[in-house]
């Protein structure tokens, strides 16, 4: 044997590649067992539940919920196949619970293509997991037995479900007592196990406690709710608070205005800023015109950026954990550009970042230097009645 061969020959082996690190997503579990405390830290999933109305009925959600108002146009063309792929996506990294609405152009269809992919592709575990929740957006006709459930079954069917997850129910018209009968036509169908849980959407304070009094099982209300817009936390925390409804939350990040993208900008000199090129955009700077305008705006994102260097994630991080630490609170919406962007990273980060009282507390200073939007635009969903 040659001297270099010994040498190979008594060399150590190399040591063998070290195979790539697998990081198992932290899932939205737990949907089985008690209710989890929508403000306990760190917790992934919060139960909605009602025993009001005959049988107990309840719901595990995803704190975070991934918001499908982006599939109705304006934010870009979605392709279908990329969408639904996208929303695996999500689901794979535990982000399983998608909201959406009946007018919001194709969400329930591609809901329906994604269930069906679950189905064939993922383990039956996913499919407990995951979590479809709807509204029902009706125009003010007289609301009969046969209609509620034609609309519903049309819901159903778009889904590919037996029974609808949740349904979310919106009346444009108080002075159209009708809305009572159509809760109560929904509460005969949830009994007859088409319809799991029934919630509301854009409904006021006053309008829920007489629902509540009339027997209808309410779990929860999606409004409207971020620093900018805490009219939820004046009287509707306290009905929450007396009855159990939760709320879940949409435009908590404002549309991505409260993001570092328009930290240090001057939007109200033409071309100077970024463009409010989406439908979100333009509705939530509204709001900020409300609720004090954009010098205060910007003050308010200095102090957010504070807290997100503190932590090492975004400001719109920042922004949604803070209205998840509301007790009345037991979800939110981040929107998701489907086949288009995704922030799938940062919105996990959301679960597991924990604000101490300092962070808190300098937000909620720094929210309290703009107006009181209860005075200026009134309860929740009054912006859609005025």
């Amino acid at each position: 044997m040659s001297s270099s061969s010994a040498a190979r020959a008594l060399s150590p082996a190399p040591p063998a590649p070290t195979p790539p690190r697998r990081v198992r997503p932290a899932r939205c579990a737990g949907f089985v067992g008690p209710a989890v405390e929508s403000a306990t830290p760190g917790a992934r999933a919060a139960t909605l539940a009602s025993s009001r109305g005959g049988t107990d009925s309840s719901l595990a959600i995803c704190r975070v919920l991934n918001g499908m108002w982006q599939t109705s146009g304006g934010w870009g063309r979605i392709d279908r196949a990329d969408a639904v792929d996208a929303m695996l996506a999500y689901a794979d990294a535990g982000l399983s619970t998608f909201d959406m609405a009946d007018h919001y152009g194709p969400a329930e269809d591609l809901y329906g293509m994604f269930i069906n992919k679950v189905r064939r592709e993922r383990p039956p575990k996913m499919l407990e997991e995951v979590r479809g929740l709807t509204k029902w957006v009706p125009p003010p006709v007289k609301m009969t037995r046969s209609f509620v459930e034609e609309n519903i079954n049309r819901s159903r069917k778009r889904m590919d479900v037996a029974a609808l997850d949740m349904l979310q129910f919106h009346w444009w018209d108080y002075a159209n007592p009708g809305y009572l009968d159509a809760l109560k036509h929904i509460t005969d169908l949830k009994e007859e196990g088409k319809i799991k849980t029934v919630a509301l959407t854009n409904f006021d304070t006053e309008r829920l406690q007489i629902i509540l009094e009339n027997g209808i099982p309410i779990v929860s209300n999606q409004v409207q709710h971020s620093i900018v817009d805490m009219r939820p936390q004046k009287k509707m925390a306290e009905l929450c608070e007396l009855t159990g409804v939760k709320l879940i939350t949409y435009g908590t990040v404002m549309g991505g205005l409260l993001s570092e993208k328009f930290l240090d900008t001057n939007i109200n000199i033409p071309f100077a800023g970024p463009p409010l090129n989406t439908p979100s955009l333009q509705k939530y700077k509204r709001m900020i015109d409300a609720w004090g305008g954009w010098s205060l705006f910007q003050a308010l994102l200095q102090t957010l950026k504070k807290v997100s260097l503190k932590h090492g994630v975004p400001i719109s991080t920042v922004a949604v954990r803070y209205i998840l630490n509301q007790t009345s609170v037991a979800g939110s919406m981040v929107g998701v550009r489907l086949g288009l962007s995704e922030h799938i990273r940062d919105t996990n980060a959301i679960l597991s970042l924990l604000l101490d009282k300092e962070d808190m507390g300098s937000i909620t200073e720094a929210s309290q230097r703009g107006r009181n939007l209860m005075e200026v635009i009134g309860d929740c969903g009054d912006e859609y009645r005025a």
